[in-house]
């Protein structure tokens, strides 16, 4: 059986099914195209919808003539079917897809799981039982804060889905930007995950979805935080559920806040500036939900 890895960098643990798989002896094949090559074949399959949908749907389509491919789930939030059903969905709007596998990225139920898919794609127990002692070294990626300050240099938190700020391609424009601008850059996607889940138990909303106890744990994580300046929340373009949950955070900050939704290809961000200047300059300004956009 010939199975595919989507080779994205943002699950926190792309290396945990990798070596699970290694260890069950299962062939493993990930993209033939690059990033932005797979993107456009995704931007042609399913025009409309969000960055980070087309970026999953392009990469299966560049894996080949595959039997399955492993899916690794996202974080939902308030109204996003894609986050929640991710892999049905996509089989209901493209057909001829190989079977497509939905797999945890951490949790409790993550061995389970690994357990359930081995069993599916190799039919042996004993060897089950095996790859899972040995993967399991893999599913606790160390954590670490990052650098909270820069010397000459204003601090901003940049919060955002990891299925978006994990793909460094994608970020790379706007980092530039940020640097070019003088400020120091912290990344959501970068927080110890145990820190951030433990600072989303003060969320007032009753059964939040897992993405948004994500997002609302970094901004509360951060922002307790004196080197942090201000917020620049960001969305994959086309994703209004994403947009609509960063808003609502935005609409709760005290510190500058900046929403701005990321596209591939984007380069500029003219209203960058002025979020660099209320932040430089301390200004005590309120948030505006609906600033920004790309």
């Amino acid at each position: 059986m010939k199975v595919g890895l989507l080779d994205s960098r943002a699950p926190r643990l792309g290396g945990y099914w990798s070596a699970y798989l290694k260890e069950l002896g299962v062939e493993t094949v990930t993209p033939a195209l690059p990033d932005t090559e797979a993107l456009k074949l995704g931007q042609q399959s399913l025009p409309g919808e969000s960055l980070s949908v087309q970026l999953v749907m392009g990469r299966i389509l560049a894996l080949g003539r595959v039997d399955a491919v492993l899916v690794p789930e996202w974080s939902p939030v308030q109204g996003d079917a894609w986050s929640e059903a991710l892999t049905e969905l996509l089989t209901r709007r493209i057909s001829g897809l190989p079977t497509l596998i939905a797999v945890p990225d951490g949790g409790p139920q993550l061995e389970n799981v690994a357990a359930e898919v081995g069993l599916r794609l190799s039919q042996n127990a004993g060897g089950v039982r095996l790859a899972l002692e040995r993967a399991r070294l893999h599913a606790h990626p160390r954590e670490e804060m990052p650098n909270l300050s820069r010397a000459g240099q204003a601090t901003v938190a940049v919060v955002g889905p990891r299925a978006l700020l994990g793909e460094s391609w994608l970020l790379e424009p706007l980092r530039a930007r940020l640097e070019g601008l003088g400020l120091h850059a912290v990344y959501s996607h970068e927080l110890p995950l145990g820190d951030v889940m433990k600072r989303s138990e003060r969320m007032e909303m009753a059964n939040p979805p897992a993405g948004e106890r994500e997002l609302f744990g970094a901004v509360s994580l951060l922002g307790g935080k004196g080197a942090v300046k201000g917020f620049l929340l960001v969305s994959p373009a086309r994703d209004g559920a994403t947009g609509a949950a960063l808003e609502r955070l935005a609409a709760k900050q005290h510190k500058p806040t900046l929403h701005l939704s990321l596209d591939a290809g984007a380069q500029d961000w003219p209203e960058l500036e002025a979020f660099r200047d209320r932040v430089t300059l301390g200004t005590a300004a309120g948030t505006t939900a609906g600033e920004g956009g790309a």
